[in-house]
């Protein structure tokens, strides 16, 4: 298992924006992500349009993973409606 951070932007709306959180929870689980920390950085502007949306509410999330798993995760991102990015980061111990 390697350490991640995991960046993601959800739409402003706070019912879009928790049920993202949810999904994004539950497919790390799915795949036997352990998370160590949630960390809310809050609202942000976008530096250009995601999905027609200005704003975005971004979370952090840092997390033990098996690195043959992310790919696949990435791929169950890509239909989650209520996420407007994300991004994986190793993190070297």
């Amino acid at each position: 298992m390697k350490k991640y951070e995991l960046m993601t932007i959800y739409p402003i709306d706070d019912e879009k924006s928790k049920k993202g959180a949810e999904d994004v929870k539950a497919t790390l689980a799915k795949f036997g992500a352990e998370i160590e920390e949630e960390k809310v950085i809050g609202d942000r502007d976008l530096t250009y349009l995601i999905q027609k949306q200005k704003k975005g509410k971004f979370v952090l999330y840092t997390m033990k993973l098996n690195p043959a798993k992310v790919v696949e995760i990435q791929n169950e991102f890509k239909i989650n409606m209520n996420m407007l990015k994300h991004q994986f980061v190793k993190i070297d111990e």
